[in-house]
């Protein structure tokens, strides 16, 4: 199948460019260096423009950038540990975007934390967890992937992305609880909990 370059081009810049920012927050999260973030964002690129004749026109663009860079992350933390294995691209190259009823059982974290206090005490909270606890809260939390969409991105069953993502709001919990307290932020959810059992109706 032959190219067509002012498609690719076309595609590239409406489709995979507006993601840029959202690329970079979650690659300086992995590496916590700005200058390997950047370096992952723009390898990122390379390879999707690369692959661009793989990417369905109008599919979930963002989902398949974060598992080519997160593919691209694994690789590179690889090769510094000298290990050979590589993640190979018909991981993310054939990626498609299918339909994902969203899970309504839990709290999202932004409604809990994030929206009230985004200061350096949650940044430090969340760059302390284990990476991979800190990857399913960087891609439900805060870029709003479904479980589905997570499952397809980081190689895991969407039973171990909710295992995943309960044990990381979990130990994000205890660690910023003290922080709250100070501020006088109290857990939402013991408070529904108290209204339900409540009789004020």
């Amino acid at each position: 199948m032959s190219s067509n370059p002012e498609r690719n081009n076309r595609i590239f810049e409406d489709e995979l460019l507006p993601h840029a920012n959202a690329l970079k927050t979650f690659a300086f999260h992995l590496t916590y260096n700005d200058e390997d973030a950047n370096d992952l964002v723009q390898e990122t690129y390379m390879k999707a423009y690369r692959f661009i004749d793989k990417y369905i026109e109008g599919t979930n663009a963002k989902a398949w950038l974060f598992k080519i860079l997160k593919n691209g992350y694994i690789n590179e933390y690889r090769k510094k540990a000298k290990q050979p294995n590589r993640v190979d691209f018909e991981d993310f190259i054939n990626y498609h975007n299918t339909e994902d009823d969203r899970v309504t059982g839990y709290n999202d974290l932004r409604e809990e934390i994030f929206q009230n206090m985004m200061g350096d005490e949650v940044t430090l909270a969340v760059n302390a967890l284990p990476i991979d606890f800190r990857t399913v809260i960087l891609l439900c939390d805060v870029e709003g992937f479904t479980y589905e969409e997570i499952s397809k991105i980081i190689d895991v069953p969407i039973g171990t992305v909710r295992s995943r993502l309960f044990r990381a709001r979990n130990m994000l919990k205890e660690k910023l609880e003290n922080y709250a307290i100070e501020r006088g932020f109290k857990d939402k959810r013991g408070d529904k909990a108290g209204k339900e059992s409540s009789t004020d109706k």
